[in-house]
């Protein structure tokens, strides 16, 4: 299906407006690159001096270029070895800003009575103080092993996996979604990269924002240009 320009930098794909925010019940955001302005990895690599060669295969990853997503992280993460946690507390201070329209989104959503999701392929370092910043409800991310004051290189398995990819995105939308008394039909998903395409695949609503061209060309909606309210401008408050 060909999309329609529905504004610029705004194009819509079998989805027609207007439609009703208070209609969904929750809305699942991508983290690097969505609701924030960088890659993590990339920033935290630029203290190892490895911030090229790790951002070649954040972007090969996000292109869906490389399949096994696990892998690919579990590479990234290996050349993090030796790096001190205040590198991440410098990547939190002086990197990481929410993008445009993101507070502005996030609090229409939460007006009109949605819960928020951030279900990242990044780091527990960062997604839970995103998420007390916003006040967002639920969060799944990966845990950096870090000993010593400095990261091993390797990643803590958790109860429902090792590593977040595209594949647990989906599952905790799901979960969430059963969590909550709703389907999937109900959520709206944002992202930008391909492991964001599975939770997107499910979601009633989805979204890509400045996103990869295998992931635009699959999302209902697609924000080209400006913030991530203009989502606003398809899915109405009222």
């Amino acid at each position: 299906m060909m999309p329609i320009d529905f504004a610029p930098g705004l194009a819509l794909r079998g989805v027609t407006p207007p439609l009703r925010l208070r209609d969904f019940g929750l809305i699942a955001l991508d983290m690097d690159s969505t609701l924030i302005n960088i890659e993590c990895v990339d920033e935290i690599a630029a203290a190892a001096e490895r911030k090229a060669e790790v951002a070649a295969i954040t972007e090969a990853a996000m292109r869906g270029e490389i399949a096994d997503y696990k892998d690919s992280l579990r590479r990234r993460v290996a050349l993090l070895a030796g790096v001190p946690v205040q590198a991440l507390e410098q990547v939190w201070r002086e990197r990481l800003q929410l993008n445009p329209g993101a507070e502005a989104l996030v609090h229409a959503c939460q007006a009109a009575g949605l819960k928020t999701l951030l279900v990242s392929g990044g780091f527990t370092f960062f997604t839970d103080r995103v998420r007390d910043q916003l006040g967002l409800d639920f969060t799944r991310s990966n845990v950096l092993e870090i000993v010593g004051g400095k990261l091993t290189g390797r990643m803590v398995d958790q109860p429902w996996g090792d590593i977040c990819d595209g594949d647990e995105k989906r599952r905790m939308l799901q979960q969430t979604c059963t969590q909550l008394g709703i389907e999937p039909r109900q959520a709206i998903a944002v992202g930008d990269g391909a492991n964001d395409l599975p939770m997107m695949a499910i979601a009633g609503l989805s979204v890509a924002y400045h996103a990869k061209p295998k992931v635009r060309e699959r999302a209902m909606v697609a924000i080209d240009s400006g913030g991530l309210d203009r989502l606003l401008e398809v899915v109405h408050t009222p």
